[in-house]
C-alpha cells in the first residue's frame, strides 16, 4: 500500500503541479468590454441562484457552465442567474477560465453575481469574471477586488472593470466602497435586497401592506431556486480544499505506515488507500510544490525507523522537522489556515509518538504467546536507562525499566527481570555474575557430557 502511494507520489512530483499559469494582459486603456444585449424570456419566472463557493476548481468551473447553459436553453424558465459568491481564487488554467467567462458573456439569459454573505471574498481571477456579469451587488461585511493582472484576452473581453480596474487590481473594496465607485449599482445587505433592485431584469414584487401597523413591504412573485453541486462534485470539490488535502494525505500516510507492521491487507490499509487516492487528487487540482509532498512522504519513512521501539530519538527528529517544513510550503499561492496545520501536526505527533508504538507491539506479543521467555535473558543497554530507556535483546529493542538508582549506561550489560505489559524490566549484569554465569554454563556441559556417557556404557 506504502510503496503504491510512493509511485503514485513520484509520479506526480515528475508531473507538472496546480494550474497553469497564465500570461498577464497588458490592456489599453481605452479598451472595454464589449457590451451585451440580451433580455429574459418571455414567460419565464424563475430565478436560479448558483452557488459559487471555494476555490473555482475544475468541478466547480464545470457546475457553472453547465448551469449557465441549461438557463440559456429555450423553454427553460429561467429569468436570470445569480452566482452567490465566496470564492477567492482560481485553480484553473487559463483556457478554462476563458471558457467561464464565454459562457457568461454568451448567455441567453443575464447572468447577475452577488458576493455576500458577510464575510464572503471575490477575489483573484473570480472578481475579474465578475467584470462580465450584468449587475453585481456586495454585501455588507463582504468584499471584492484584488483581481491582480488581467488574465482574460484584452480583444476578446476588453479591460475588466472598465475605469475601476486599478482601484481594484491590488486592494479590495466593500459595499459603501463599490456603490461609491460605481463598482456596483446599489447596496445590498442580503440577497433577498439584491433581488428587488433587478425588477429591470424581470424579478416580480408586489407590495404587501400589514393591517395592524400599515408597513408597507415588497415580496417577490418570481420564483427563486438555489442550485448546488450535486453530491459527488461536492465531494470532490470539497476534497480539493487546501486543509482537507492537506489533512487527508496525512491520515492516508499515517494508516498506510501502520499497515506495514500487519500480515495482510486490513481496514488500515484500504481507509489509508482511500484517503491517499483523495488527497491526490486534492494537491492535483491544487497549486503544490513538489518537494513539500516529497519532505512529508519523507517524514513517515523517518518515523518507521523509530516508531516501533516507542521512544523518540534523531529519526523522530529529522521526520518531524520534514513535516512541519513541507508542512509550511505545501501551497504556492494559495494560503491555509493555521487551525488545520496545528491540528494535523499536534494529530500527527500524538498518534506517531503515543497511539502507534503500543498498537504495533501489541501486534507482535499475542497473549497466547506471551514474552515470559525472555525472562533471564541477557543483552544491552542502547541508551540510559534512568529508569526508562531502550534495550537490545535477541537482536531487538524494547522499552526497558531499572529500580536501581544509579542508571545503567549505554552499552551496560542488562538481564531481564520481569514483564510489564509491554515494558520490560531490567537489571544491570555486574562482571562476577557474567564470570559466575559462564562458570555455571561449564559445569552444565560437563554434567551433560557425563550423562551421555554413562548412557553409552548402559
Amino acid at each position: 500500500m506504502l510503496l503504491g502511494l510512493v509511485v503514485a507520489t513520484a509520479g506526480w512530483l515528475l508531473a507538472p503541479s496546480g494550474p497553469v499559469t497564465a500570461q498577464a494582459q497588458a490592456c489599453p486603456t481605452g479598451a472595454v468590454t464589449p457590451a451585451v444585449s440580451r433580455a429574459p424570456e418571455a414567460g419565464a419566472d424563475l430565478v436560479q441562484v448558483v452557488e459559487v463557493v471555494g476555490l473555482m476548481d475544475p468541478v466547480l468551473s464545470d457546475f457553472v457552465i453547465d448551469r449557465i447553459s441549461r438557463a440559456s436553453q429555450p423553454g427553460s424558465g429561467v429569468l436570470f442567474i445569480v452566482l452567490r459568491i465566496d470564492s477567492r481564487r482560481a485553480v484553473v488554467d487559463e483556457a478554462e477560465l476563458a471558457v467561464i467567462a464565454d459562457a457568461i458573456v454568451d448567455s441567453q439569459v443575464p447572468v447577475t453575481a452577488w458576493v455576500g454573505p458577510s464575510g464572503a471574498r471575490a477575489t483573484g481571477e473570480v472578481a475579474q469574471l465578475l467584470a462580465l456579469a450584468d449587475r453585481v451587488g456586495v454585501a455588507p461585511g463582504a468584499r471584492l477586488g484584488d483581481t491582480g493582472d488581467q488574465v482574460l484576452d484584452c480583444d476578446r473581453f476588453g479591460r475588466l472593470w472598465g475605469s475601476n480596474a486599478t482601484l481594484l487590481a491590488d486592494r479590495t473594496v466593500n459595499h459603501s466602497e463599490a456603490t461609491t465607485a460605481g463598482v456596483t449599482p446599489a447596496a445590498a445587505p442580503t440577497l433577498g435586497e439584491f433581488l428587488f433592485t433587478l425588477e429591470d431584469l424581470g424579478f416580480e414584487t408586489v407590495e404587501v401592506t400589514n393591517g395592524e401597523t400599515g408597513e408597507i413591504r415588497l415580496e417577490p412573485q418570481s420564483s427563486v431556486q438555489f442550485v448546488s453541486l450535486p453530491f459527488v462534485g461536492g465531494i470532490m470539490h470539497t476534497v480539493a480544499s487546501p486543509p482537507l488535502a492537506y489533512l487527508l494525505l496525512l491520515i492516508a500516510l499515517s494508516l498506510l505506515l501502520l499497515e506495514l507492521y500487519t500480515a495482510g491487507v486490513g481496514i488500515a490499509g484500504v481507509t489509508g488507500a482511500a484517503s491517499g487516492i483523495l488527497a491526490l487528487y486534492g494537491l492535483a487540482v491544487l497549486p503544490t510544490n513538489g518537494y513539500a509532498i516529497a519532505l512529508i512522504v519523507f517524514a513517515f519513512f523517518a518515523f518507521a525507523i523509530d516508531v516501533q521501539t516507542g521512544v523518540p530519538r534523531i529519526w523522530t527528529a529529522i521526520g518531524t522537522a520534514s513535516v512541519v517544513v513541507g508542512t509550511l510550503t505545501l501551497y504556492d499561492g494559495v494560503s491555509m489556515s493555521w487551525v488545520p496545520m496545528l491540528g494535523g501536526l499536534v494529530g500527527l505527533m500524538f498518534g506517531v509518538l503515543g497511539g502507534m508504538p503500543p498498537l504495533i507491539r501489541s501486534r507482535f506479543s499475542t497473549p497466547t504467546i506471551g514474552r515470559e521467555w525472555m525472562i533471564g535473558m541477557r543483552g544491552e543497554a542502547v541508551e540510559p536507562l534512568h529508569p526508562f530507556g531502550v534495550v537490545r535483546i535477541a537482536e531487538s529493542l524494547w522499552r526497558a525499566r531499572t529500580f536501581r538508582a544509579s542508571p545503567i549506561p549505554p552499552g551496560g550489560p542488562v538481564e531481564v527481570t520481569g514483564i510489564d505489559g509491554l515494558l520490560l524490566e531490567v537489571s544491570p549484569v555486574s562482571d562476577a555474575d557474567e564470570g559466575g554465569s559462564d562458570a555455571d554454563d561449564g559445569d552444565a556441559d560437563e554434567a551433560g557430557s557425563a550423562h551421555e556417557a554413562a548412557e553409552e556404557t548402559i
